[in-house]
């Protein structure tokens, strides 16, 4: 496989998920729309297993990791296809961006890793601020609008259960394969989101939208297991620091979708906001960035040397 195809795939995945999710949810009902979806998913990430003949190991980190990370793609899920019904897809990945601070932020309070330079400090704090402009017209206005404010907040949960998830499963250490161990989170999440579902009424849609069943199927052959595969495929051949592009340029990408497709409008204070948000990631992985560029620039001139 090409690892620039891989690398770009990903982008193109990664950028087109929000919007995808907002469009699976249109007259069957966001609970239906991420139950279906992780069907699939976990369907093919079980194929994808049994074909590169792995297997599934059910000793104590293996099972702590599959509940570590089953747990959060509940919780985040439900949480990102609940509040992207009420703001715009390019939004929703602006505060998705937010992951590496996130991210970087807990694996320093919970595992003791290094974040006390001043750029990432900077950055953590930009990120922060880009929050509390994007947040705070809804706070702050006249005439509030309740479900943006809930939509927002209910995204910056997910993102805090996905970063929370990706430090739980590093603290773990069991090891596993990646394939591995999203196939075990998906076994753990997919059965609770069917159950969800039920619970909440469990009537499959009569004559759903075809866009609707299309986003579905996109998501769930593309967003939850392709994307996987291509990301982890990028990075094993890919250093860090280029991988610390994606989410930079994904968030811009979705705004333009956004507008492009669905005729999304994000009001100026929202964007600045988000603006704001990407300015601050940009700094937080200024240092790997920067590191990465210079192995670069070392490597074409030490091969251009006689």
């Amino acid at each position: 496989m090409s690892v620039p195809a891989a690398f770009v795939g990903v982008i193109l995945i990664w950028s087109t998920t929000p919007l995808a999710i907002k469009w699976s949810s249109e007259g069957i009902g966001f609970l239906f729309a991420i139950s279906a979806r992780m069907l699939i998913g976990v369907l093919l990430c079980y194929a994808v297993l049994r074909l590169l003949r792995g297997r599934l190991p059910w000793h104590r980190k293996a099972v702590q990791t599959y509940l570590a990370s089953g747990v959060a793609i509940y919780g985040a899920m439900t949480s990102v296809y609940w509040g992207a019904q009420f703001i715009p897809s390019g939004l929703v990945s602006v505060i998705f961006g937010m992951t590496p601070i996130f991210t970087g932020v807990m694996a320093a309070l919970w595992l003791g890793e290094r974040i006390g330079t001043l750029p990432r400090l900077l950055g953590v704090a930009l990120g922060i601020a880009g929050l509390v402009v994007v947040f705070g017209h809804d706070l702050f206005a006249t005439h509030l609008e309740p479900q943006a404010l809930w939509g927002m907040a209910a995204v910056l949960l997910a993102t805090f259960l996905h970063s929370m998830s990706m430090v739980l499963v590093k603290g773990i250490g069991a090891g596993l394969p990646a394939v591995t161990g999203t196939t075990g989170g998906l076994l753990v999440s997919t059965p609770a989101l069917l159950l969800t579902w039920w619970l909440a009424g469990g009537v499959l849609p009569e004559a759903p939208p075809p866009r609707a069943i299309g986003a579905i199927v996109y998501l769930g052959v593309f967003g939850s297991a392709l994307g996987f595969v291509l990301f982890f495929y990028a990075l094993r051949h890919l250093e860090a620091g280029r991988m610390a592009l994606i989410p930079l340029i994904t968030p811009v990408l979705a705004l333009l979708l956004g507008y492009l497709l669905a005729d999304e409008v994000i009001p100026g204070e929202r964007l600045a906001g988000a603006a704001l948000i990407l300015f601050g990631l940009l700094v937080f992985e200024w240092e790997l960035l920067a590191r990465s560029w210079r192995r670069r620039s070392e490597t074409v001139t030490e091969s251009a040397e006689p």
